[in-house]
């Protein structure tokens, strides 16, 4: 993933009311129900801060927000489902969506990924249900470190999903001190009453940077 400096900047986000519709079966007798999933989520959900929600043609949610430069920024498929299911506080602390040209997209991972202000969403590929997941704060930046197939620091290394930690598989969890946050090979750690932050790389511990 491409590298933007994670801080965890407070940002003001509109709260979204989405409902989340499941289609199943394609018999004449459910007609009547998938139009109703449809319409249902195709209405849009406009918020004081000009947040909207609103169907994609794909089926999927499409959540527009305000980014500071005052543009729109769209997210769809995994990202959208993972921003419009989260709570406020991680909508505060997360922020405003970022822009450019290391914003958004897809890494060559093929993960999907959003940067905002204070964290990024990111996904193991856009289709719909993939699960998505936050990564902010220290863990972010240990992630983003470029690391060499072993784990360690290396200029010539790679970082985020593209690097030997791979795409996230958790949102950050809290266990007393201790922050913790899962990768498809292996797992970062923030005890923030040490301010010591752990990687560990295919079962072994690598430096942080």
């Amino acid at each position: 993933m491409r590298h933007i400096a994670g801080r965890r900047t407070a940002g003001i986000v509109a709260a979204l009311a989405v409902t989340t519709l499941v289609a199943a079966g394609c018999s004449d007798d459910n007609d009547n129900d998938k139009d109703k999933a449809a319409s249902s989520v195709a209405s849009a959900v406009t918020g004081s801060e000009g947040a909207s929600t609103s169907a994609g043609e794909d089926g999927g949610g499409v959540v527009t927000l305000d980014a500071a430069d005052g543009s729109k920024v769209e997210l769809t498929g995994p990202i959208a489902g993972k921003y419009a299911a989260a709570t406020e506080a991680q909508k505060k602390d997360l922020g405003k969506p970022m822009t450019g040209d290391d914003a958004a997209g897809t890494s060559d991972s093929g993960v999907v990924f959003q940067q905002f202000d204070g964290g990024v969403i990111s996904a193991a590929n856009g289709t719909l249900g993939t699960p998505a997941y936050i990564t902010w704060g220290k863990i972010r930046d240990a992630w983003n470190v470029d690391r060499a197939e072993d784990g360690q620091p290396s200029d010539d290394g790679k970082g985020g999903s593209d690097g030997p930690l791979g795409a996230a598989t958790s949102d950050e969890t809290t266990d007393g001190d201790m922050k913790k946050s899962t990768f498809e090979n292996g797992e970062i750690t923030y005890d923030t009453k040490t301010d010591k932050v752990t990687v560990t790389v295919d079962g072994k511990t690598v430096d942080t940077e």
